[in-house]
């Protein structure tokens, strides 16, 4: 699949919706594997707060980020919520951004999808 170039994904917590945090992880989980199988290919997955844990040793998703990440979608971490949940020194996918880089994509991107 080709990526995406107007396609940014905005991901702001390790659990999808409000509730249960178990839950949560498993929808996020399972959104991401969707995203996986429908083919598409964000140019960009940003990762914000505690959705950096997911970038992070012991994420439940990271092999699957690291398909993504192979087939050409950038994966970026908010460098400033990396430093603050102590997870700089355990990024296992990406690299580190910071907000001037965030807010700069989400201005230009035609599409941004934030589960």
């Amino acid at each position: 699949m080709a990526i995406d170039k107007d396609l940014l994904v905005m991901i702001k917590s390790n659990g999808l919706g409000d509730g249960e945090p178990d839950l949560g992880e498993k929808l996020m989980k399972a959104w991401l594997e969707q995203l996986w199988e429908s083919g598409a290919r964000p140019s960009i997955i940003a990762f914000l707060n505690s959705g950096v844990f997911l970038t992070t040793e012991d994420s439940p998703v990271i092999d699957l980020l690291e398909k993504f990440s192979d087939s050409g979608t950038r994966i970026l971490s908010c460098g400033t919520c990396l430093a603050y949940y102590d997870r700089t020194e355990k990024l296992l996918v990406g690299e580190p951004t910071n907000m001037k880089d965030t807010v700069g994509s989400m201005l230009s991107y035609k599409k941004i999808l934030a589960p």
